[in-house]
């Protein structure tokens, strides 16, 4: 199984970073542990979003779609609710 994953950073909760890996639970602890040269300033982390896919080629290329301006227009629609909420919570602290 491939998984596509959207991390939200907890210290900057505008920033979203989106991969693929074939193995989530350990992608997702590398990020957070600040093995990830590009992710490291932005960690602790959040999964907040994924899919799975049987081949590696089809999460590949959901990942570069999802990388685009269009692809992270449908993201944020899809994930419009959890935002919003996240949004909200942030005003309240």
């Amino acid at each position: 199984m491939y998984y596509v994953y959207i991390l939200q950073s907890l210290k900057k909760p505008d920033w979203l970073y989106k991969g693929s890996t074939s193995d989530l639970k350990r992608r997702v602890l590398e990020h957070n542990s600040g093995k990830n040269f590009s992710t490291a300033p932005y960690a602790p982390f959040k999964l907040i979003y994924y899919e799975a896919y049987l081949l590696k080629s089809d999460a590949e290329a959901r990942e570069r779609y999802l990388k685009t301006s269009m692809g992270m227009r449908v993201l944020k629609k899809q994930l419009a609710n959890y935002l919003k909420l996240r949004e909200r919570e942030q005003i309240r602290t």
